[in-house]
């Protein structure tokens, strides 16, 4: 059975008890996703580069900065001289950036991704999908906490593995928005290899994040009949 990978979203951990959750998650997850939020793409602003720097003080984990970002060409090279071992950018600004974006990454020895939106096909990425290591499938509406999650996006999970067993393609596949006990069963039928899990799937599920790691798991054994390894 393929391993499950648990990546926590920063963005909705509880900031008092940063060291103390960090500390604790470095020896149970693979990695982190970190939200930066530039107030145009999305109305919120969020998190920063700054934010890496103080994580890489606690953690030697692997960090993928999600950029909900107007201008990705402003943050990656701020990205490249962290560098942040993964920068995922929206398809939806990328058009006349990708190819050079892309290289720009990749070039400085990191990975690029390519975040697609609920109404955003995966066509709109056919042009480089050959080229990029991640792509993140937004399971909700960009930007928020806590929205609907919306079931029709698990399709496109589904034909990114069937695409890329055909082509022989590199990309891991994420998915992104309300990963929780409700929404686990049909999650893992669609077949991501990373699942972001926030505030409802984990840091809101006891003030202890030793207890919601725990009822985490358990709840992803409960809803799925799978043991975590």
């Amino acid at each position: 059975m393929k391993k499950v990978e648990f990546s926590p979203s920063l963005m909705t951990m509880d900031l008092d008890q940063f060291k103390e959750q960090i500390t604790f998650l470095n020896d149970h997850v693979g990695s982190y996703h970190i939200d930066i939020m530039d107030g145009h793409y999305v109305p919120n602003i969020t998190l920063s580069p700054w934010f890496i720097q103080e994580v890489r003080k606690i953690s030697n984990l692997p960090l993928s900065a999600h950029l909900m970002v107007t201008n990705p060409s402003f943050w990656v090279q701020q990205l490249v001289d962290l560098k942040c071992e993964w920068i995922c950018m929206h398809a939806e600004v990328l058009d006349g950036l990708a190819f050079r974006l892309i290289d720009q990454i990749q070039d400085a020895g990191l990975k690029a991704g390519v975040v697609l939106n609920p109404e955003t096909p995966i066509d709109t990425i056919f042009p480089y999908i050959d080229l990029v290591d991640k792509i993140t499938i937004m399971t909700v509406d960009p930007g928020f906490a806590g929205q609907r999650f919306i079931d029709s996006t698990l399709d496109k999970i589904v034909a990114l593995r069937e695409l890329r067993e055909e082509e022989g393609y590199r990309y891991v596949i994420e998915m992104d928005g309300s990963s929780s006990r409700k929404t686990f069963k049909k999650i893992d039928a669609a077949g991501p290899d990373i699942y972001i899990v926030g505030r409802s799937g984990l840091f809101g599920l006891s003030e202890d994040i030793e207890t919601s790691w725990k009822t985490m798991c358990q709840d992803y054994e409960d809803m799925t009949q799978k043991v975590l390894s």
